[in-house]
Parts: structure tokens; sequence; C-alpha cells
């Protein structure tokens, strides 16, 4: 089991507004900047999604997904992420070939990661 995960961004201001925005609908906030240009999200005061400012940064080949209980939360954050200046890299909907009840969105950070929010209840 992953305990967090973290990954080098291009632009620190511009990635942080962006996951800042995207990853609300999911309950997931900014908790920490322990250091200059570093900043830690997470729930319940546990940091376990990191980004930092550093070459190289991670551009195009990366992939996480968020769980999440509800559907429309999945919706929630796709939305958001176009709303703060991501790519829609899939819009919210059944991806029945992983599972039958398997329910997910994709968005492409600033530095063109893919992220997405994928929610396993059926409807």
């Amino acid at each position: 089991m992953l305990d967090h995960m973290g990954f080098g961004v291009s632009d620190y201001q511009r990635c942080k507004a962006f996951y800042e925005a995207m990853l609300a609908p999911l309950g997931v906030t900014l908790l920490m900047e322990p250091m200059e240009k570093a900043a830690g999200f997470g729930q319940d005061g546990k940091p376990f999604f990191w980004i930092q400012e550093r070459p190289p940064a991670v551009q195009g080949g990366l992939h996480v997904a968020f769980a999440v209980e509800e559907r429309e939360t999945v919706n929630a954050f796709h939305s958001a992420g176009l709303q703060a200046g991501g790519t829609d890299n899939g819009a919210p909907g059944l991806r029945e070939i992983y599972h039958p009840d398997y329910y997910g969105a994709y968005i492409l950070d600033p530095d063109g990661n893919n992220i997405e929010a994928v929610c396993h209840q059926p409807a």
C-alpha cells in the first residue's frame, strides 16, 4: 500500500494553484509547504500527494488516479480541472474495458501528466 507520492513540476505556483482547485472536489486540500516550492496535499491532516518545483519536471509520463465514492465527485473533479486550466484527456464516463462499474475522468495537468478521478461504485 502506498503511503504518499510526489513528483517534480516545472512551475510551482501554477501547479500549486491548479492542484488546489482540481483536488478540492475530492476533499483533498493543501496541508503544508514545509520548504520553498514544495507542497503537500491530503486529508485529515495527512499529506499524501506532493509536488515540488525541481528539474527535471515530470512531463507527460505520469498517471495518478484518485479513488472517490460517488460518480458526481468524478464529474466535479473533471469540471474543476478544466476550469483550473487543465486539458481534457477523457470526459467522465464508464470505462467498462477495466470493470463494468469503472467510472472515471482524466485531466492533463500543466506539465501534461494524466490525473484521474475514478469511482468503482455501481450507478
